[in-house]
């Protein structure tokens, strides 16, 4: 199979490992994913659910950040379950399912979705996981406890919440399945919590070109302040497909058989502007263009080694996207829940990443609280430039996680 050559600078921050060069070529055909129409439905409406959160957040913050939308939507998802009335209704536009589309076929789609995500690749880990920890003695409605274990396979326990070993047991789980990236998503409990809703995904992948680690070396990095500074960066001939539009140029490389990429979008100008029109609409544009290429490429890429933790409060953000009800204890309906009167005390997400010449290394957990409604819960080319950066199953689309790049160091 041919491949076009194409010579172009780069410098990226991204997670996942790639395959070094021998004499046997590598299987790079990605693993066909059959959906159903309402398949397709879910995950568009999810890309553009993940596209708008990740938008809020990163329009008000200088730092690096990532969010994984995949995490959030199924969390989140979890919770319509046992969603009623004004609640239930908000928190299916802010997901932006359509209306047409009802609670079990959303869950029938993501069911048949993740099991097919989690086996694409085998050079690729990737692991999902969901859980239900709740206040022992607060009764749980049975119906909601049947959907969560038949379709998400969430893990249900009860928990002495006054007890410390309560927190063990919830951060353990959450290390646990993100294979210790994520050691803590609490440090505390609330005296009025009663139930945590968690997703939590773990991505690890080798590059399906790799970098050579002889090569990274320091190279200038240029900020959206008008500084610049060296940072350590790879250098590679690899596999890559382009995109371009008119504020910015795009570079995707593939991880494993290459179901799974990266997606690297770099601004003509600042991350402020580019995000003053970054829609799911430009998303689309982008991984259309990208999917015109028959093949990936040979380039020249430079791009930056990163690692880096981050944790998010969203309560702001998915109130601005529609989700308001649900975080007032006199309007919230939970009562597919419990009867109790309960509301969503906080919506957190903690991600981990780590981008290097073998490939990355991606976890995310997302964590819904709900509180007795007593009282408040908290308030919550060259790619010398900070940039976006995506992670996605390509042929199906679905972005799994987002983020930006501001100080690879």
């Amino acid at each position: 199979m041919k491949k076009r050559v194409l010579f172009v600078t780069l410098v990226v921050g991204v997670a996942l490992f790639s395959c070094k060069k021998h004499n046997i070529s590598p299987n790079l055909t990605p693993k066909e994913i059959t959906l159903t129409a309402k398949s397709t439905q879910v995950i568009t409406t999810s890309n553009a659910f993940g596209i708008d959160l990740f938008t809020k957040t990163a329009e008000k913050g200088s730092e690096n950040l990532m969010l994984s939308p995949l995490s959030a939507s199924t969390a989140l998802t979890m919770l319509l379950n046992g969603c009623g009335g004004s609640t239930y209704t908000q928190l299916k536009a802010t997901l932006n399912y359509p209306d047409d589309m009802t609670i079990s076929e959303v869950n029938e789609a993501y069911k048949g979705l993740v099991s097919q995500l989690l086996s694409a690749d085998p050079k690729v880990k990737m692991a999902l996981a969901n859980a239900i920890f709740y206040r022992n003695g607060f009764e749980v409605k049975a119906p909601f406890l049947s959907t969560m274990d038949r379709e998400f396979n969430a893990h249900i326990q009860g928990l002495d919440f006054g007890s410390p070993s309560a927190l063990t047991t919830i951060n353990g789980w959450a290390s646990s399945n993100t294979f210790g990236k994520i050691p803590e998503v609490l440090t505390e409990i609330s005296g009025d919590a009663v139930m945590f809703l968690m997703n939590a995904l773990y991505f690890k992948g080798d590059w399906s070109y790799q970098f050579d680690k002889s090569l990274t070396h320091d190279s200038p990095f240029y900020f959206d302040n008008g500084t610049a500074a060296n940072v350590n960066t790879m250098q590679g001939e690899v596999g890559a497909r382009f995109a371009y539009g008119d504020n910015y140029s795009a570079i995707e490389l593939p991880y494993g058989r290459t179901n799974f990429t990266m997606v690297l979008i770099v601004p003509s100008e600042t991350l402020a502007s580019f995000y003053n029109g970054f829609t799911n609409e430009t998303w689309e544009s982008i991984t259309s263009s990208l999917d015109g290429y028959p093949e990936f490429g040979t380039a020249e890429i430079y791009m930056p080694k990163f690692k880096f933790s981050y944790e998010k409060y969203l309560n702001d953000q998915l109130k601005s996207m529609g989700m308001v009800d649900a975080f007032e204890g006199s309007l919230a309906n939970l009562s597919g829940i419990a009867d109790a009167p309960i509301y969503v005390s906080f919506v957190k997400q903690n991600t981990f990443i780590d981008v290097n010449e073998e490939g990355t290394e991606a976890a995310a957990v997302t964590t819904i609280g709900i509180d007795y409604t007593a009282s408040p819960g908290p308030k919550i080319f060259k790619v010398d430039k900070p940039f976006v950066f995506a992670i996605r199953e390509r042929t199906t689309n679905t972005l799994m996680f987002i983020g930006q790049i501001t100080d690879p160091r």
